[in-house]
């Protein structure tokens, strides 16, 4: 395979753990590539964008390549070699080795393939013509489909047919829209985008963990601002959930990312939330993305977070959602509440938005009153002869309530003492047939 150009050295191409891969799978003095690195690192390189992961592509079969790193001493991760991908581990540090294949037969989800030592195959099978590049750590690229003038246009173009790579694997319809607000290009190309608008019903037989990943990195993007004016954004986000639990998709979805960006406190959980501000809404998206039971939680916390989550909040109101909150769910509904304000604010004019300092003032509450601990425990009650049982609960309830009404003050001889009241009076009445 010949050189379509040179590209300027990289850092990352003195990488000296990458260098110990190539000087352990590419022969010295062999004229022909037998490993170079691929897709999105070179495509970012070219793009003057920075480069997270470096991933390689390689003429060896997995065996090889094990055995050959084996006896470079490197580490191996036991993970995607039934897929033909080894990895390599240099600590925290993980590089993903494919060997180049070819697709035998498809389902829309995945994929039987069979090896080749054909790079133009092996291109033929990715995604996106901006992502079938590939170079070697002298600078050398690697363009056999045409890929370089698409980077530098930019533009994100399926290779061949549209609607033969998505029939391939439908979460490439979630990676056309992505690319497209990854480097913030409203004007989607048209053949692409007519294939995606036709096939949008696939999405539907995606796993929740691959629909999640790709839902989350488009609604990091900086190009989620502006979204909300664009139908085949609006479509695709309707399309990836059932129709009786989709989320909206309004106008208050850039309110949460301007306002995320100012406080520097980015979270596409929070972002979904904007989107779900329904409990069931937000609870058939956690099903359908196959959250964790703590994202999941979250997402609904958030969905049922209280009203009037303001800087107008009294002192004692403020330290009971705070107390019933915890700091992270907190957190959560000041900005969920300070977004919705400003977009209130944006769509009439009548609408007054408190001050952004008064907003940073309920933001930090936490800084400034930290969440105590109720004193007592179910120990305590047990100490003074209640035997286990729901009796236990609504004691420690009482309490807590009276202990919350009094400003968080009473101490655990207070709170003893309290509970001991209680614990005599309610034996009064029941002696004299009250309740």
């Amino acid at each position: 395979m010949t050189p379509s150009r040179m590209i300027e050295q990289q850092e990352w191409m003195a990488d000296r753990d990458l260098r110990a891969i190539f000087a352990a799978l590419q022969a010295s003095g062999d004229p022909e590539p037998a490993l170079l690195c691929v897709g999105g690192c070179v495509r970012d390189a070219l793009m003057d964008r920075p480069v997270v992961d470096v991933d390689l592509a390689t003429v060896h079969p997995p065996h090889i390549v094990t055995a050959r790193l084996a006896a470079a001493g490197i580490n191996l991760l036991q993970i995607g070699i039934a897929h033909g991908t080894v990895v390599a581990r240099f600590g925290r540090k993980l590089f993903q080795i494919t060997t180049l294949r070819v697709d035998v037969e498809t389902d829309g989800r995945h994929a039987t393939v069979a090896y080749t030592d054909d790079w133009t195959a092996d291109a033929s099978r990715r995604d996106f013509t901006i992502n079938a590049l590939y170079a070697d750590l002298d600078g050398n690229l690697f363009d056999p489909l045409g890929g370089i003038p698409d980077v530098q246009a930019p533009q994100v173009r399926f290779i061949g047919d549209p609607k033969a790579r998505i029939e391939e694997d439908a979460l490439r319809i979630l990676r056309f829209f992505r690319f497209h607000a990854q480097f913030d290009l409203p004007a989607l190309d048209a053949p692409g985008l007519a294939a995606c608008r036709q096939q949008l019903d696939q999405l539907l037989n995606l796993s929740g963990e691959r629909v999640r990943e790709e839902l989350f990195k488009i609604l990091m993007t900086p190009a989620t601002g502006w979204m909300r004016k664009h139908i085949e954004y609006i479509d695709l986000f309707q399309a990836l959930f059932p129709a009786e639990t989709r989320p909206e998709v309004g106008f208050t979805l850039p309110f949460i990312v301007a306002r995320e960006d100012a406080l520097d406190m980015r979270d596409p959980l929070r972002r979904l939330a904007m989107l779900t501000p329904d409990p069931d809404v937000a609870a058939a998206a956690a099903t359908r993305l196959n959250l964790s039971k703590a994202e999941g939680a979250r997402l609904k916390s958030m969905a049922a977070s209280p009203p009037g989550m303001t800087p107008k909040l009294y002192p004692h109101t403020r330290k009971l959602r705070l107390y019933a909150l915890g700091v992270e769910a907190w957190q959560d509904a000041v900005i969920l509440s300070w977004a919705r304000a400003e977009s209130a604010a944006a769509e009439c004019s009548d609408f007054e938005v408190s001050p952004e300092v008064d907003w940073l003032e309920l933001l930090r509450f936490p800084e400034v009153w930290p969440v105590p601990a109720f004193p007592l425990k179910g120990s305590d009650v047990r100490a003074l002869g209640v035997v286990e049982g729901p009796d236990i609960g609504r004691h420690l309830a009482a309490v807590e309530n009276w202990w919350m009404i009094r400003d968080f003050r009473p101490d655990h001889a207070a709170c003893v003492a309290k509970l001991k009241w209680r614990m005599h009076w309610r034996g009064l009445r029941r002696l004299f047939g009250g309740m």
